[in-house]
């Protein structure tokens, strides 16, 4: 595995030449991507950029609003195979998307169905080249407080969905305040291999709260509070021999006030600290 930006979930507003210069300058080894970006700079251009900076393109987010009403999504879906030709150019290989955890007017089962069937379809798009289908699950108890119904939250629930697509391309989209927050636990993680993990993403919980009364949006930097296993999380997926790209998501006001630089290089410092401490 190795360590990727992704300038957006730090606050910091770059293209595809400054978030590779920012990556590079802070010990990145990739640069999390727009798809859309990459297709109109040209495939040529882009990689120039990429190799200028000597990082590589890590994955990209889903150009597919699967949530989206018809005929919208048949609109999104028909451009993804353009996408995906330029994807599979760059060398992409991952793409990833997250699962809302409630539903207000769909039971479990009829909101798994038009999940089957939605993120299917994307699913089968992907696989004819060669990129797979990261699935994000949302851990918190309070994001499903409030709602008619819950949906999917934890680990054991997504890898079925994803089992259920019958694509052999989907995986998970694994977060640690996600995995944290549903109750997950190192020895879930254990029975991964790396074919489940499409990307990871990293932060720490809140000090001082209860895991039942944690909030999505408020988080810390890997390490910052130590609410979170971080040391323990990245040693269990170097041991399933994870072999995708590690992105920061603090969701941190903190952070996202900082000029871009130096934002970039607090979140390199604490990733490099959890990191080194993990003996990685």
């Amino acid at each position: 595995m190795f360590k990727s930006l992704a300038t957006g979930a730090i606050g910091v507003r770059a293209d595809l030449a400054r978030a590779a210069e920012l990556a590079a300058r802070f010990g990145f080894g990739g640069v999390h991507v727009s798809i859309e970006e990459i297709a109109g700079l040209g495939v040529e251009r882009a990689r120039e950029v990429l190799a200028a900076a000597g990082v590589r393109p890590a994955a990209f987010w889903l150009p597919v609003d699967y949530r989206a009403p018809e005929p919208r999504f048949s609109e999104q879906l028909g451009r993804l195979p353009e996408l995906a030709r330029v994807a599979q150019a760059m060398g992409l290989t991952r793409t990833s998307t997250w699962v809302p955890s409630w539903h207000d007017t769909m039971d479990f089962d009829e909101n798994y169905a038009f999940h089957r069937e939605r993120l299917g379809r994307i699913a089968r798009a992907l696989a004819e080249y060669g990129i797979r289908l990261g699935l994000e699950f949302l851990g918190p108890k309070t994001l499903r407080d409030g709602h008619q119904f819950a949906f999917i939250h934890t680990v054991e629930g997504m890898l079925k969905l994803c089992q259920d697509l019958r694509t052999g391309n989907a995986g998970l989209l694994l977060d640690a305040f996600h995995w944290y927050t549903s109750g997950g636990t190192l020895a879930d993680l254990a029975t991964l291999s790396d074919a489940d993990v499409v990307d990871v993403h990293v932060n720490d919980a809140a000090a001082g709260v209860p895991r039942d009364e944690q909030q999505d949006q408020v988080r810390a930097l890997p390490g910052e509070t130590g609410v979170i296993d971080l040391v323990g999380f990245l040693q269990v997926l170097q041991g399933i021999g994870y072999s995708g790209p590690v992105m920061v998501e603090p969701f941190s006001q903190r952070v996202n006030a900082l000029p871009a630089e130096d934002a970039v290089r607090v979140t390199a410092e604490a990733l490099d600290a959890v990191w080194k401490r993990a003996g990685l």
